[in-house]
């Protein structure tokens, strides 16, 4: 069967669920399950480059039956052999490789290459996901103001031009169900460049929390409008997430799904921890919202 020659065109960033389309190529894979990839899809999948958002839950059907989509990765191609999830070998959007969304089902579902389909993703697990991804950058935007004044140096900044502690700090994001999980490495490269890191540890993280979450409920407050600009239909086109604060727009890279309006947040709550992580202080923060 011939692998698809280009990427595959997504419609979930326009917060599509239901897409119609036609499979390209049905590849087993080592480990039971079977990649269906077609040439359109409404399902939002998990990229191992930055898994921080999880795939979408919900179904494929050929004729009226179903089969549940076990996962959904990013896959690549040079054209000869498919590569799905951390095992792609190169960048996404590298030339000459068309990059794909592999809907992984069981190996005992009847799909074929060649038929017609209807993939659905889940409403309210895309919902509750969206929500967690809205709230994570609202949420990143306010601990960067919350830290402006703890910066001695010039630092590259962020969609609202205070220094970006998200952007430089980060080490994982993970988006759960109305709400993330953030971690931030307070390490000896961040001191270098410029951050008061020794304040931070001692800082009391109670007052942090209330401050970060103070500006994220004013912003909820305000209902601001959120949107995703696309370059394209494609899956590795340019897609920015936009967001109508009351401190300025804010545009942000990003890949994942979200909310029409901060507004749909409803109640925000966040928290702060400092673990450790192999004697490197790691700042923590839990971002939860009602919805």
């Amino acid at each position: 069967m011939t692998l698809p020659a280009q990427d595959t065109r997504v419609t979930y960033p326009s917060g599509e669920l239901v897409q119609r389309a036609v499979v390209l190529h049905v590849e087993p894979l080592a480990d039971g399950r079977v990649a269906v990839l077609t040439d359109v899809t409404s399902f939002h999948p998990v990229d191992a480059a930055w898994p921080d958002q999880p795939a979408d839950v919900g179904t494929i059907a050929v004729d009226g039956t179903e089969s549940a989509v076990l996962d959904a990765v990013v896959a690549a191609t040079d054209g000869t052999d498919l590569f799905v999830g951390s095992d792609i070998p190169v960048r996404k959007g590298t030339e000459g490789w068309a990059f794909l969304v592999a809907h992984l089902v069981d190996a005992g579902a009847a799909i074929a290459e060649g038929d017609e389909v209807v993939i659905t993703a889940d409403p309210a697990a895309r919902h509750a996901l969206s929500l967690g991804h809205t709230a994570c950058h609202a949420a990143s935007l306010a601990l960067n103001a919350a830290l402006e004044s703890r910066w001695s140096k010039p630092a590259r900044t962020d969609a609202l031009g205070r220094p970006d502690f998200d952007g430089i700090a980060i080490a994982s994001s993970r988006i759960e169900p109305f709400g993330s999980v953030d971690r931030y490495r307070l390490n000896k490269s961040l001191r270098r460049a410029g951050f008061d890191v020794a304040s931070l540890v001692d800082e009391d993280l109670d007052v942090l929390a209330q401050t970060v979450t103070a500006t994220v409920v004013w912003w909820i407050s305000s209902g601001s409008p959120v949107r995703v600009d696309r370059a394209g239909d494609a899956l590795t086109d340019r897609r920015t997430w936009v967001a109508e604060l009351p401190d300025g727009t804010a545009e942000i890279p990003c890949g994942g799904t979200h909310v029409g309006s901060l507004g749909a947040l409803g109640e925000a709550r966040i928290a702060f921890e400092l673990v450790d992580d192999e004697g490197t202080p790691v700042l923590e923060m839990r971002t939860r919202v009602t919805g």
